[in-house]
């Protein structure tokens, strides 16, 4: 048995130093075919496929677009994992009730049926938490299917923090802006479309 094991690490040893010996010859590229691309730069340009998930300052375009009075004008739908009761199937307790996103003031006093989401915050820390590029890898990342949702369209999460702690607004909402120029409200599962009103 030991003379066994003995031989099979030999011949392991005698392996491994023969993969090691093997030199390697570079052989130059005298076609006219260009030289494939590394697997690091095929990522980086794949990016269209997928999310970027990456805490953010919004940019400026985003910011002007985003800045403003908002009003909740039509319920869209549901995510996929679960409808939230309290809204389920008309979302008619939104409709109608405004939220305001300035670059020094945040509130969704507006909400006014619910109390869990009144919430106001000076100096509100604004940031773009994912961008995903397509309608499909939006899907992929946070399942949620939004009505008239383009395949091209760029769809941009966007958190809402208090400065001093860095921790996100406790009321369980948050806002994709598409293409900047769209604006979505999700409240927990359910999904609105809001209009600006005022800058």
């Amino acid at each position: 048995m030991k003379k066994t094991i003995l031989a099979c690490m030999m011949i392991m040893l005698m392996l491994a130093s023969a993969c090691g010996n093997v030199e390697k010859t570079s052989h130059p590229n005298t076609s006219s075919e260009p030289k494939p691309e590394t697997q690091e730069a095929i990522i980086q340009k794949n990016t269209s496929d997928d999310c970027t998930v990456d805490r953010i300052s919004l940019d400026s375009e985003t910011e002007k677009y985003f800045y403003g009075n908002w009003k909740v004008e039509k319920l869209l739908g549901f995510a996929n994992s679960y409808n939230d009761a309290s809204e389920y199937p008309t979302g008619q307790k939104f409709i109608g009730d405004e939220i305001v996103i300035d670059k020094d003031f945040f509130s969704s006093k507006g909400l006014k049926n619910y109390k869990k989401y009144q919430y106001e915050l000076k100096n509100p820390l604004y940031q773009n938490i994912a961008t995903c590029y397509n309608s499909t890898s939006f899907y992929r990342l946070y399942k949620i299917q939004i009505p008239d949702l383009n395949i091209n369209d760029k769809v941009k999460a966007i958190d809402i923090s208090d400065p001093s702690t860095k921790m996100s607004i406790p009321v369980g909402l948050s806002f994709l802006a598409v293409n900047n120029d769209r604006l979505i409200l999700l409240s927990e599962a359910t999904i609105f479309e809001l209009k600006k009103i005022t800058d």
